[in-house]
């Protein structure tokens, strides 16, 4: 039986602290206190919770924390506002730099893409 939680399908075999990882926008540490406010073991694996474990993590997520497609839509939204008054980290999200002062002159390959090679010019000959 695969648990089910936000369209996501958590992996059975893992312990429960683990397979809510797998929901975008909880960690370690929300998920351990998502196990622990609802009274389940977090060394429990997944396949062996309960239905009633599975509808109390499903209403306590519901109702207290934001994940998968609300979560990303929210990120998206805030980018957006960034970018369109024009502050610095709008800016470099436009750009495609990096947000948080790093150097550019050599590093930042992920943020920058490939290098795009640029022909030097030809030296006079006298």
């Amino acid at each position: 039986m695969s648990v089910r939680i936000s369209g996501i399908d958590l992996p059975s075999s893992k312990r429960g602290l683990i397979g809510l990882t797998y929901l975008y926008g909880i960690g370690k540490s929300l998920s351990k206190n998502i196990l622990q406010s609802i009274g389940i073991n977090e060394n429990k694996k997944v396949q062996d919770w309960t239905d009633e474990d599975i509808k109390k993590i499903r209403k306590y997520i519901s109702n207290h924390v934001k994940v998968e497609g609300e979560l990303r839509s929210e990120i998206q939204f805030n980018i957006k506002r960034l970018i369109d008054i024009g502050c610095y980290i709008g800016i470099r999200h436009k750009r495609g730099l990096p947000l948080r002062g790093q150097k550019t002159k050599n590093n930042c390959r992920t943020r920058k893409g490939r290098r795009k090679t640029i022909a030097n010019k030809k030296k006079l000959k006298k």
